[in-house]
């Protein structure tokens, strides 16, 4: 007989907690939601913080670019590169959405954080708690060593939560191409010394599945 959906695919049984903030991986049954968060707006029309500029397009075209991205995610997810996608949830609301992704992560013990939050929730201290829920889940659940992001220069939303919390610029800076225009991107790194911990503790639940599909020791 199969057993429960969350024994044959462990990232659907971890849960991430922090205050008042929690960390779902993202199911299809989010997705109405989600897509709803997406249509009413991300960013300002003239900003784009993506380096994918997957916000440009009709609402039925991003809805669906969304999904698919979402799904080809899960696909492709193995223990030399993965992207662990989470929904946002405050109080029973999905706001966005906060990713951990990896590659060779066993060696590596580095993985990169990505995120984004409904217009409509944005400036409530909800990415920051998010950042640092993920990082915790990151360094205490998974044995990372080290966690990085970046933001380009025109996005001081996504920076300033990456000085909360306390990531340091590298020193790394990247002229690009993006959505027609040249921007440049700057690269921050967190270090398990330097992580700023959130107000509030961090509970996890399923990471020992996921730990063991991953081929993390």
């Amino acid at each position: 007989m199969v057993g429960p959906l969350t024994e044959i695919w462990p990232p659907y049984g971890v849960t991430i907690t922090c205050g008042p903030v929690t960390l779902v991986p993202v199911r299809d049954d989010h997705f109405p939601e989600l897509a709803a968060l997406v249509r009413a707006g991300i960013h300002p029309a003239e900003q784009m913080p993506f380096l994918v500029p997957w916000t440009v397009g009709t609402p039925t075209e991003v809805s669906r670019r969304f999904i698919q991205y979402h799904w080809s995610v899960r696909g492709a997810m193995t223990t030399a590169d993965w992207k662990f996608e989470t929904a946002i949830v405050v109080d029973g609301e999905i706001v966005g959405c906060q990713a951990f992704a990896a590659t060779d992560f066993p060696k590596s013990r580095t993985g990169e954080t990505g995120s984004w939050i409904g217009r409509g929730f944005q400036g409530r201290g909800i990415g920051t708690l998010a950042r640092q829920a993920i990082c915790a889940f990151a360094f205490d659940s998974l044995g990372a060593r080290s966690v990085v992001s970046s933001a380009f220069t025109d996005n001081p939303a996504s920076i300033t939560v990456s000085t909360k919390v306390g990531y340091r610029a590298d020193g790394t800076v990247e002229e690009l191409a993006a959505d027609g225009r040249m921007t440049v991107r700057r690269l921050f790194t967190l270090r398990r010394e330097d992580f700023v911990a959130p107000p509030y503790p961090v509970e996890v639940t399923g990471a020992d599945a996921l730990r063991a599909m991953l081929g993390i020791d």
